[in-house]
Parts: structure tokens; sequence; C-alpha cells
């Protein structure tokens, strides 16, 4: 397990997300609104508009993962969102609570994955307005209050229930990486199954793990997979580091 250090002496974290519990391989487009299978179980609505906050979809507006704008014109989530996809069959919407409305909606004109990392760029056809996240300066200690963000359905089976139009958020927390099978410790996080059945599920894959720094949020991580269980929340979920990553990120998009 890697040493964690808190970028701020007082981090206010509250939470939700959906996440994605699937490995980190190619994840194909749902057809359909229908077939999202995004989730955050044991979340509730969104209690703020996040202007950062970033909803992958096809040309048609089906959603299938989340991201995070860190520049005006480039989004930041999971390699395996994307890979094998053009990006000219990604639209985004961005800097709204709805996913079928609201916000900013664009194209992308260009994606970026990292060679071994979980972890992509999606750069857009135009800049948007919104405000970015902010890239932390460390994801934090072990204890570490976070939330985590995304659309998705809320219950821990797979095409259980459908998923919500509204965002979602769920207040979780860093623990220890031998929580979460399989993780790479010095460049993925694991995050907290809060009560021990709350956390992020299939799809919605790539979307925002925060801190509160100094009032303000601050993105840490971007949802990868499951740390275990057959269910979702059954275990704590992995999420891709995202400060420890910005020299890559920077080399395309800019200081971050």
């Amino acid at each position: 397990m890697r040493a964690r250090s808190l970028f701020s002496a007082v981090v206010v974290a509250a939470g939700a997300l959906l996440a994605s519990a699937v490995a980190a391989t190619a994840a194909p487009a749902p057809t359909t609104d229908g077939d999202v299978s995004p989730m955050i179980v044991g979340g509730g609505n969104a209690t703020q508009v996040y202007s950062w906050m970033v909803s992958l979809q096809s040309t048609s507006g089906s959603h299938f993962c989340g991201g995070t704008l860190i520049k005006a014109n480039w989004v930041v989530t999971a390699k395996h969102c994307v890979q094998g996809s053009s990006a000219s069959s990604i639209r985004t919407r961005i800097g709204t609570t709805n996913r079928t409305s609201g916000g900013t909606t664009t194209g992308a004109s260009r994606i970026i994955t990292h060679p071994s990392a979980d972890l992509a760029l999606v750069q857009l056809n135009t800049s948007v307005s919104q405000a970015p996240a902010p890239v932390a300066a460390s994801s934090g200690a072990v204890g570490t209050a976070t939330r985590i963000i995304g659309w998705g359905q809320t219950c821990p089976v797979r095409g259980a229930c459908g998923a919500p139009v509204t965002l979602q958020e769920l207040n979780t927390s860093i623990v220890s990486d031998s929580r979460c099978s399989g993780i790479y410790a010095a460049s993925e996080i694991c995050t907290n199954n809060t009560d021990g059945n709350k956390g992020a599920c299939y799809g919605d894959s790539g979307g925002p793990e925060v801190k509160s720094v100094n009032g303000r949020w601050e993105l840490i991580g971007a949802t990868s997979r499951s740390g275990g269980g057959a269910n979702c929340a059954q275990a704590p979920s992995i999420y891709v580091d995202v400060p420890y990553f910005r020299s890559w990120i920077s080399q395309y998009a800019g200081t971050v």
C-alpha cells in the first residue's frame, strides 16, 4: 500500500457516484438508455450542480460513462470507456444534474488513452463555458473523506433496476489498499463501500471521485472497477489516482 499525504489539514467530503465494477477492458456503448448500467448504490440525488460533471454519450444521446471536465476542452475518464471508439462517435453533456437535458452538449475531436493505466483523455471539439475541476495536489491519506458522483441504477445486481435521470452522489472515504483486490497501489485509490452496502457499480465508469479542499471540490479519482464481490457495493471500489498522472495529462491538456 502506498503512503498517502493529505493536501489540506481539513478535508471535508461527501459523496456519491456511480462507478464501474467491470474490469478495465473496452466497454461497448449502450444502444438505448435502458441499457445503461451505471449506478450509485445507496446514494441520493445530487445536492448541487457540478459544473465539471460530464456524461459521455453516444451521438443519439445514450449515456454510457462519466467523466470530469479538467480544462475548457478536455475531459478525463476511464480508458475502458472509450478504447476502440472513434471521437466522432462520442457526445458529451456537461454541467447538469439531468443526463437528458441542461448543461452544454458538444462532440469530441480526439481520444488519448494511457498506455497502461485505465485512464483516458477526451478532447472536445469546442471549448465550453463551465468551470473545470481542479486536479488535487494528491489523492489523500487513508481516511480522507470523498464524494463519488454519477448516473446509474441504484440496486446492486446488474440490470435489476433502471438508471436514474437525476445525478446521484454518495459520501465515502479512502480506505487501505489491502481492502481492494487487484489494485495497483502506487497509482490507484481504494474507495470505501460505505456501511458495507453503498458504493460504485456497473457502468458510468470514468466518473469523478472528489474531495473538498478549502471549500472547493478537487478531483482525485476516475472510476475504474470493483475491488471485489459478485455484486455492487459488496466491497470497496478502485479509482485511478488522477493526481498521480498529472504529468501525463499535462503533456496533452496543458498544466493541470
